[in-house]
C-alpha cells in the first residue's frame, strides 16, 4: 500500500476575524464574567461561555465587521 500524499494547499495569511470583531467579543465576555450579559429577545441571563462568544460575533456581523459566515451545520 502506497501512502497518499496530502495536497499542498497554500495557507491564507489574512486574518479571519478583524481586530474590531475581537474587541466586540472581548466586551461581551467582560459582561458575561460580571454576570451582566443578557440574551437578545428573552432577556435571560447568559450562562454559557460559547453563547457569550456567539453574541459578540453576531453583534460584530451586524456592525459590518470582518467575521466569517455563520456555519449552518454546526449546532452544539
Amino acid at each position: 500500500m502506497a501512502a497518499k500524499k496530502k495536497s499542498a494547499k497554500k495557507k491564507s495569511s489574512r486574518r479571519k476575524y478583524s481586530p474590531a470583531a475581537s474587541k466586540d467579543v472581548e466586551t461581551e465576555m467582560h459582561e458575561f464574567k460580571r454576570g451582566k450579559l443578557r440574551s437578545g429577545r428573552s432577556g435571560k441571563k447568559v450562562k454559557s461561555r460559547k453563547q457569550a462568544i456567539a453574541i459578540g460575533l453576531s453583534k460584530a456581523r451586524r456592525a459590518g465587521k470582518r467575521v466569517p459566515k455563520k456555519s449552518s451545520r454546526r449546532k452544539k
